[in-house]
């Protein structure tokens, strides 16, 4: 039986909808304030908070916050007068699951309690897999506390012992690499190796002899044989990034050897059989490309066994709460600086951004902001989402103030080159550049 409380400070409101909820067999609390509803959960175990969003003088949104600083799994529903819906809506992108307007209508108030109590239960399921899954390494970071993220989990969960294609599609820098991994590390292939190529950063002659290897001489520099990816994958599993890129001519090769379960190196010698499964990712439309030829049909039949599509960050905002936390953990990791972390201000415009560069993105704004800003908690002005962000001392605003964009972009290299000590690796990756263009625009400043 699923426990609720009910918050209201308006006495007939928690009477009438505690009668409603126990004529349908759910356990029932109630509380007039704050103070009862904290105490009350300090207490007991619930499934579900309907709380309204004026209590007096208090407000819903602060039992919210509560509820999740104190990492509660319990789901909350916030009731508004129609005037709040826009805070209501503000505390849903929160945490809430949902809100509903007064006077509340008896048959909605129970529809939307049975979505949030499915919604729960799938997540519990979630919980179990991974309870299942501890001892695997990568499958941590997965994040699933979207509805759309946890189903994708049950999918490959499903399958882990079918040893069968995958093709991952999604927008560029919604995860699928990291969803590709929990992949393998489901599948009885576990403890063979992952082995990840992006297609599309290799010109067709350096990707094919990455993936199928090749003999000594077959080509200027080819002073040594290489087995190549397939070869080295053996056993485990090949991941191809942006599957979509590749040539005409690979696509060929690689229907051969999705056929045969053979590869043969550039440059002739003996064919090596292997055993690999493909998954494969893609942010392009392959049926389109089939359609305009210049994808193979075939190779998508044999490619597209299992879609998985990962939907785009700003569709799934539970999952970015967790996604904050997770990069944070990593840069208090690499940093060695415990005290990192950033205010509920900013993590509240964090959660309200629609991140068209999704999770990678996300990733390099935490990163980039803290690189820029010296103290150890960064406040919602200092997240630099969209460039540089607000400078924290008044003589260097007055210094870029009347400078050029590129003479300002220039500034801004120096700025996070000095953060690093200068590491052009780890500036790159702030900046959300490759190496070689970082170079190139040091090479302006010299």
């Amino acid at each position: 039986m699923a426990r609720i409380l009910i918050v209201d400070d308006e006495f007939p409101i928690r009477k009438t909808l505690g009668i409603l909820l126990k004529s349908e067999g759910y356990g029932v609390r109630e509380a007039a304030d704050l103070a009862q509803a904290r105490d009350i959960l300090q207490n007991e175990n619930f499934d579900l908070v309907i709380t309204d969003l004026r209590i007096g003088k208090e407000s819903g949104m602060d039992l919210l916050s509560w509820l999740r600083a104190k990492g509660s799994e319990v789901e909350s529903v916030i009731m508004t007068a129609f005037g709040s819906i826009e805070n209501a809506v503000t505390a849903m992108k929160l945490g809430a699951y949902d809100y509903l307007t007064k006077p509340i209508n008896p048959d909605e108030l129970l529809l939307r309690i049975k979505k949030v109590l499915e919604k729960k239960s799938l997540r519990e399921e979630v919980t179990r897999l991974r309870q299942q899954l501890s001892g695997r390494e990568q499958i941590k970071d997965l994040i699933a506390h979207s509805d759309s993220m946890r189903r994708l989990l049950q999918v490959i969960e499903r399958i882990r012992e079918q040893d069968i294609p995958v093709l991952i599609s999604g927008e560029t820098g919604v995860g699928k690499e990291v969803l590709a991994r929990a992949v393998h590390d489901i599948s009885a292939r576990a403890k063979k190796p992952f082995v990840p190529i992006n297609c599309c950063t290799l010109p067709e002659d350096l990707l094919d002899s990455e993936l199928f290897g090749h003999i000594k001489g077959a080509f200027t520099g080819a002073s040594s044989d290489r087995p190549g990816l397939f070869r080295e994958a053996d056993g485990g599993t090949l991941f191809l990034d942006e599957i979509g890129d590749i040539s005409p001519r690979l696509q060929v090769k690689l229907l051969r050897v999705l056929q045969e379960g053979e590869v043969r190196p550039v440059g002739g010698g003996a064919r090596t059989q292997v055993d690999v499964r493909i998954v494969a990712a893609t942010n392009a439309d392959l049926e389109r490309r089939v359609a305009e030829r210049t994808f193979r049909s075939d190779l998508l039949f044999r490619l597209n066994v299992l879609p998985l599509t990962i939907p785009p960050l700003r569709e799934r905002r539970d999952d970015i709460a967790p996604l904050v936390d997770l990069f944070l953990r990593r840069l208090r990791d690499r940093s060695n600086r415990a005290q990192l972390d950033i205010t509920p201000t900013a993590r509240r415009k964090l959660i309200m951004y629609d991140w068209p560069g999704n999770v990678r993105q996300l990733e390099n704004v935490i990163e980039r902001s803290f690189a820029l800003h010296a103290g150890p908690v960064l406040d919602a002005p200092e997240i630099a989402i969209d460039g540089i962000p607000t400078v924290s001392h008044s003589d260097e605003g007055a210094e870029v103030e009347n400078l050029s964009l590129a003479e300002m972009e220039l500034h801004y290299i120096r700025r996070v080159l000095a953060a690093c000590d200068n590491n052009q690796v780890a500036a790159a990756r702030v900046l959300g550049i490759s190496r070689s263009t970082l170079r190139r625009k040091l090479e302006q400043i010299a």
